[in-house]
């Protein structure tokens, strides 16, 4: 073997990795070797969140500082032929290929790709258009952190609960966390979005000073925005075990409730997690166990219609314009162009 090559086993699959040696991660020293073996080291929680799903890759040839990234949706000329991939729909209605994971060696063929962040659908490859896990994204603005994202996820853990939903936190890597629940694949992108959509109007009801659901940045105030268009289609977070692009190789890490006001996010890298897990378990484990149905979230929603008038919300400036859904006007710029005419 000569020093431009490495060869890493996960499952009975071995994987190719070059330059092994090439540091991805300049502040920390964590190289392409180290983060393949990171990842055979948390190799079965990290099938557990990537299974069968189409995924995204933010790809750094340069690594971290290397001064370019980009994503790869579409699965790339020249995988290999044991790598799998699944048909999805794009919003613009075209469809393409991605890779999907069916195997944990997937992911080390994403490290010789120079993915630095692995990013999944809500969905399985048997069925990309009908998710099967609720994902909220509760994302800090400034004047708040994780601290305040501790106390959003909390909230969000009670209401779930109060549902009859068993709901998963873990950390996004950043000063976010993002919630999920297992669900049946039986609702649309739209409809579980829409559901989504109800879960943070009921949490901004009930905490105003703390959860904001606007879109528009100049109207959150410093306040968590629960993004609700992370459920959107071809929107994608960060698998659990994924490292993210951060000096500090931080990686998104499950955690459980009891834990979370005594964490921080710095507490998961690369150099931490595989000793974490190992004593630890994982804090996911159990969260294919017991599928939810959305029925209470969408009623929640028709009486948002019904009763208080709420319709949709904006979708992402790339999406075409969907049914129902609002002018996607920045409330200034509205306003301005309300007093011009």
């Amino acid at each position: 073997m000569s020093s431009s090559e490495a060869f890493v086993t996960v499952a009975g699959r071995e994987v190719r990795i070059s330059s092994p040696e090439r540091v991805c991660y300049p502040a920390v020293g964590v190289t392409k070797l180290d983060l393949a073996e990171y990842y055979v080291a948390v190799a079965e929680g990290l099938l557990r969140s990537l299974a069968g799903r189409p995924m995204a890759l933010h790809r750094f040839p340069g690594g971290l500082d290397g001064g370019s990234s980009f994503y790869t949706k579409h699965a790339p000329k020249g995988v290999p032929d044991w790598v799998q991939t699944a048909e999805v729909t794009f919003p613009s209605g075209r469809t393409g290929r991605e890779v999907c994971v069916t195997e944990p060696a997937t992911a080390l063929w994403a490290v010789q790709m120079n993915a630095l962040e692995l990013h999944p659908w809500p969905v399985r490859r048997e069925d990309t258009d009908h998710p099967d896990e609720l994902r909220l994204d509760l994302d800090p603005q400034p004047g708040t952190g994780f601290a305040e994202a501790v106390e959003a996820a909390t909230e969000a853990e009670a209401l779930l609960t109060e549902l009859g939903m068993v709901p998963f936190v873990k950390t996004s890597g950043g000063r976010g966390l993002h919630v999920l629940v297992r669900i049946e694949p039986r609702w649309s992108f739209v409809e579980t979005r829409r559901a989504v959509i109800a879960l943070a109007r009921e949490l901004e009801r009930r905490r105003p000073e703390l959860f904001t659901t606007s879109w528009w940045k100049e109207e959150r105030g410093e306040r968590i925005f629960a993004d609700f268009n992370q459920m959107a289609r071809d929107r994608m977070l960060a698998a659990a075990y994924s490292t993210r692009a951060t000096p500090e190789a931080t990686v998104s890490m499950p955690v459980r409730w009891t834990e979370l006001a005594d964490v921080a996010p710095e507490d998961f890298t690369v150099r931490t997690v595989p000793a974490l897990l190992a004593e630890r378990g994982d804090a996911h484990e159990s969260l294919d166990e017991a599928p939810a149905t959305l029925d209470a979230l969408l009623e929640m929603a028709d009486r948002d219609e019904h009763d208080r008038g709420l319709g949709d919300l904006p979708y992402p400036p790339d999406f075409p314009k969907m049914p129902g859904e609002p002018k996607r006007v920045q409330p200034s710029k509205a306003r301005h162009d309300a007093d011009q005419g």
